[in-house]
């Protein structure tokens, strides 16, 4: 464990690919020659930053896991994400004075900490970098956009199963077995992000397992048919 400190230096859309990526002609050594990187390493449960601090900087995760949520008219969180290695955090305050969510970690993390208004400048002196921050922010959109839908449309089961394989998706985007991998969230957090009580994400998950789709133990989660689970989160059918 560490404490948060700084040190200088289908039915979903398919998972953008990660704004760096190690066979990258664009890295973090050369942004570091147009802006002053920081990484940052942020302890499980500590935030990156929180809804109305005065907006500053892009942060993209180098790895980990966090959450971003928004407080709802009623004052209750709504998680609206998981990020992790290869995203970018913030970029929904661009524009604005402050923040618009709060981003904490769900493990022990690391991000680097990209000042705003140098990272234009990079942008227009490394159209490379450019194109690539365009289409990271085009996709998250979309895919945003396709949750929405999927949250309106589907029921309990085929969020749920929508929802593992967009994880499995995004592991894989970043190298790691798309089969097997951990929950890093709670079973709340999944629920509030899925728009399900979080009992009702437990039955479903033990009803996946039950029919031989995966395994799960407690936050270790394997995927044993991916195409049958594809086709649970294609059927508009609710769980009772």
């Amino acid at each position: 464990m560490y404490a948060n400190q700084a040190t200088s230096a289908g039915p979903v859309a398919k998972a953008p690919r990660p704004v760096f990526e190690a066979r990258d002609d664009i890295g973090i050594d050369e942004l570091r020659a147009h802006v002053q990187v920081t990484r940052r390493k942020v302890a499980a449960g500590q935030p990156v930053f929180r809804a109305g601090q005065p907006f500053h900087a892009l942060f993209l995760v180098g790895f980990g896991c966090l959450k971003t949520s928004e407080l709802a008219d009623d004052g209750r969180e709504q998680v609206t994400g998981f990020r992790m290695r290869g995203d970018l955090l913030g970029v929904e305050s661009i524009g604005l004075a402050r923040y618009a969510c709060d981003v904490v970690a769900l493990e022990d993390s690391e991000v680097w900490e990209l000042p705003y208004p140098p990272m234009l400048t990079a942008c227009l002196r490394v159209p490379a970098l450019q194109a690539r921050l365009t289409e990271s922010l085009a996709a998250e959109i979309r895919r945003d956009r396709q949750w929405m839908l999927t949250l309106g449309t589907l029921g309990a089961e085929s969020r749920v199963a929508a929802f593992l394989l967009d994880l499995a998706d995004r592991h894989a985007r970043i190298g790691l077995d798309p089969r097997r991998f951990v929950l890093r969230m709670c079973r709340i957090d999944m629920a509030n992000y899925l728009a399900l009580k979080h009992e009702t994400v437990s039955r479903v998950l033990s009803r996946l397992a039950e029919d031989g789709l995966i395994d799960v133990h407690r936050r270790d989660v394997t995927i044993h048919d991916a195409a049958a689970l594809a086709r649970v989160a294609s059927d508009q059918v609710a769980v009772h």
